[in-house]
């Protein structure tokens, strides 16, 4: 059995690689952020919805790359994209009241309220809307960032269902 890298690797064995890789996140650490500014990151509009990445799994300049982190912003009236994705999010309602979809089944909530997307083999469905006519409904959205070892899809397949209403509206006049 031949366990070695190859010919112009530097190292004898997958160990050494190991070892490589370590030192590189270490140095890539000492140049991170630690802290993450809010007012400075942009609002970018997407298929899923106004929202704000403060760690994001392609994200090198943080610190820690063991979440992923961002707040979404729903506009009165409006909603979120539809998405099926694994699952395994906790979504914190900072400001605003309405309800969320969630594998058909309807969840009402407020301020100070927790969402929790269960984490399923076949993945979970899910959008959330808005109920004021008046003022933006907000959220903070965490989950633990699995990408690098499952994938994208992470296990169950990761589809964007259906767009919110302001995806495609950034460029019209």
């Amino acid at each position: 059995m031949n366990n070695t890298l190859g010919k112009g690797t530097k190292g004898k064995n997958w160990y050494d690689k190991l070892i490589r890789l370590r030192d590189k996140e270490r140095k890539r650490i000492e140049k991170s952020k630690m802290l993450a500014k809010g007012k400075y990151l942009p609002l970018e509009v997407n298929p899923q919805g106004l929202m704000k990445w403060y760690m994001h799994p392609a994200n090198d300049a943080t610190a820690h790359k063991g979440l992923i982190i961002y707040v979404q912003e729903i506009p009165p009236d409006s909603r979120s994209g539809k998405q099926k994705y694994q699952g395994g999010m906790v979504i914190y309602i900072i400001k605003g009241r309405g309800y969320t979809i969630i594998d058909g089944k309807k969840y009402s909530w407020k301020k100070e309220d927790i969402i929790q997307l269960p984490l399923r083999p076949d993945g979970v469905v899910f959008q959330h809307f808005n109920l004021s006519a008046k003022e933006a409904a907000q959220f903070i959205c965490c989950e633990p960032n699995t990408v690098g070892a499952l994938g994208v899809d992470r296990g169950s397949g990761f589809e964007q269902l259906e767009p919110a209403p302001e995806y495609g509206m950034e460029a019209a006049p």
